[in-house]
C-alpha cells in the first residue's frame, strides 16, 4: 500500500467526489496552486497531511499530526473500510447537533455497524475469548458527602469493565444526580491500577437485532443521564481509561489524570465504532478532526498528549 494512491486533488472535490471507490483520500495542504473554497466531502475519511493553517485544513476530516503518523493512520481505516466511513460520516454529521440527537444519531450508526460484516468477522475471531465465569460481576459503590455524589468503579479483577449491572447503576446515579439540584458535584473514580477499560466484552454480541440493541441503548446507556449534568461531573482518571469509560468521563467538566494514565478507543478495529456516547463527548471535548484521529487510528494517548489536546484538564500527583 502506497500512500500515493489515496491523494486527492481538491478540486475534485470541489462539485462532489466523481472517482472510484476507497477506504481513504488525502489531501496535501503544502501543495500550492488553485484551490476551491470550499469542498464537498465524499463517503470516505479525508485526511489533511501538512500546514493546519491552509484555508482547507479545517474542513477535512482528520488532521495527521504527533503521535499518530499516516501510515498507522491509513492502515486501521484500510482494515476496516465500511466502520471507517460510517463513523467519519457521524462526525460530520453531529458536529452542530443538540447533544441527545447526537447521541441518538451515534446509536442508529453503531447498530448499522453491528450487522456488518467486519463486525461479525470480530465476533467469529473472537468468539469465547473474553468469556471468563471466574470473573465476578461488577459492583458501582455511591455515597452522598454533602452536595458531592461519588460514583466508585469497583471491579478491580476486571479492570472495573462495565457489565450490564454496572451501565444500569451508572445511568440511575446520573440520573439522580440530574434531577436532584442540591447535588452540585458528581466525582467518578475507579478502584485499583485502572480507572476502566471499557464495556465488559463478555457481553459483546449478545443483542444481535440492531434495532432491538438500539432502543436497549437509548433506556440503559449512561451517557443519557450524564449529558443532562455535565456541568456537575468530575472524573479521575488512573491507568487505562478505555472505550466507554472514556466515553462516560469525556463528557465532564472537568478531568484530571494521573501521569501513568492512557486513553483508548479502539473499536475501529472491532468492526464498531465509539457507541457509548464517546462521538458525542470526545468530539465536543477535543474537537472532530482529533475525535476522528483517535477513533480512526485506534492509537493509545499518554497523558501528557491527553493534556496537550484538552482531553484532560490537568495532570496530577496521585
Amino acid at each position: 500500500m502506497t500512500m500515493e494512491q489515496f491523494r486527492i486533488d481538491p478540486n475534485e472535490l470541489a462539485i462532489g467526489w466523481q472517482g472510484d471507490g476507497r477506504p481513504l483520500g488525502i489531501i496535501d495542504l503544502d501543495r500550492s496552486g488553485d484551490i476551491p473554497a470550499n469542498i464537498l466531502l465524499p463517503p470516505f475519511p479525508v485526511i489533511g497531511i501538512g500546514t493546519p493553517w491552509h484555508p482547507l485544513a479545517g474542513q477535512v476530516d482528520v488532521l495527521v499530526e504527533p503521535p499518530i503518523t499516516l501510515d498507522t493512520l491509513a492502515q486501521s481505516i484500510t482494515a476496516s473500510p465500511h466502520s471507517a466511513a460510517i463513523v467519519t460520516q457521524v462526525l460530520r454529521t453531529i458536529e452542530n447537533l443538540p447533544v441527545m440527537a447526537a447521541l441518538a444519531h451515534e446509536s442508529l450508526a453503531y447498530g448499522l455497524l453491528q450487522a456488518s460484516a467486519e463486525h461479525t468477522e470480530w465476533l467469529e475471531e473472537n468468539s469465547g475469548r473474553h468469556k471468563d465465569n471466574a470473573i465476578p460481576a461488577g459492583n458501582v459503590e455511591l455515597a452522598r458527602d454533602g452536595n458531592t455524589l461519588h460514583i466508585l468503579l469497583d471491579r478491580p479483577v476486571a479492570r472495573n469493565a462495565i457489565d450490564a449491572g454496572m451501565r444500569d447503576t451508572l445511568r440511575e446515579a446520573f440520573e439522580i444526580a440530574a434531577m436532584d439540584p442540591e447535588i452540585e458535584t458528581v466525582r467518578m473514580e475507579g478502584v485499583g491500577k485502572a480507572f476502566c477499560v471499557g464495556a465488559d466484552l463478555s457481553e459483546f454480541g449478545t443483542t444481535r437485532d440492531p434495532a432491538l440493541a438500539h432502543m436497549i441503548r437509548l433506556q440503559t446507556l449512561p451517557a443519557h443521564a450524564i449529558a443532562r449534568c455535565p456541568d456537575k461531573f468530575e472524573a479521575h482518571i488512573q491507568g487505562a481509561c478505555v472505550g466507554s469509560g472514556l466515553e462516560m468521563a469525556a463528557f465532564a467538566t472537568r478531568i484530571t489524570a494521573t501521569i501513568d494514565a492512557w486513553f483508548h478507543l479502539p473499536e475501529l478495529a472491532m468492526g464498531v465504532m465509539p457507541g457509548a456516547g464517546g462521538c458525542v463527548s470526545v468530539s465536543r471535548r477535543i474537537g472532530r478532526q482529533r475525535a476522528a484521529l483517535m477513533i480512526l487510528s485506534g492509537k493509545r494517548l499518554n497523558a501528557q498528549t491527553a493534556l496537550e489536546w484538552g482531553l484532560v484538564d490537568a495532570v496530577i500527583d496521585d
